[in-house]
């Protein structure tokens, strides 16, 4: 199944519809397959941020960086009460970490914006 399926919580399907409403292209960062754009489908997973361990991390990081290494702007949507520290490692520790916009509002999400 695609994300916009699979990531059923409110906040997540708010930031995915406002994406298609907007006609920006997006992507779920998943901490099972890395980004995870909207036209590949998966399996479901269950996988706690909390048990990430160092290794998968680091693949993590890679995807991250391979996956969105042609985007001169990143977006990154979250929100500041309940931002992850893995998440936030992944934003400090990405080799694309300059081309980085944190973002905590769905009006942010515009026609200029490309994730």
């Amino acid at each position: 199944m695609p994300p916009d399926v699979l990531y059923t919580a409110t906040p997540t399907q708010r930031f995915m519809q406002r994406c298609k409403i907007m006609g920006v292209k997006w992507a779920i960062f998943s901490d099972q397959y890395g980004v995870w754009f909207p036209d590949i489908d998966r399996r479901w997973y269950e996988k706690d941020p909390n048990n990430v361990t160092r290794p998968e991390f680091l693949a993590l990081l890679r995807d991250f960086d391979c996956k969105l290494d042609e985007y001169s702007e990143i977006y990154f949507y979250y929100n500041p009460g309940r931002f992850h520290p893995l998440y936030r490692q992944l934003l400090l520790q990405n080799s694309l970490a300059n081309r980085v916009v944190k973002i905590t509002h769905l009006w942010e999400i515009n026609d200029h914006v490309n994730f």
